[in-house]
């Protein structure tokens, strides 16, 4: 019943070729990027309620948001925000952000 890689080869290079072996080359200390991120409608949560209200009537300023400070380093587009212009600092936006 064995033998895949002798009596039966023929059989498995015909008919399923790429089952035996590696393929590809090895990275030994692969290390992956993980992408921390945050929603627009939570952007507001960075900032104290304070400084929001202080910005909410001024046209000639904005609140600046850095997400790279908090940890977060993509800006994804799910939620509603105010009004409200902010200016925000990142990384990585997506399209719909």
């Amino acid at each position: 019943n064995g033998g895949g890689q002798h009596l039966h080869r023929i059989n498995f290079d015909k008919y399923h070729p790429g089952y035996f072996g590696k393929v590809g080359m090895r990275n030994f200390h692969l290390v992956k990027k993980v992408i921390k991120t945050i929603d627009v409608c939570k952007l507001w949560s960075l900032v104290s309620e304070r400084t929001r209200l202080h910005y909410k009537d001024r046209t000639d300023k904005a609140p600046v948001i850095d997400i790279m400070k908090a940890g977060y380093s993509k800006v994804t587009g799910k939620g509603r925000m105010l009004k409200q212009p902010v200016i925000v600092k990142g990384r990585y936006f997506s399209r719909n952000a």
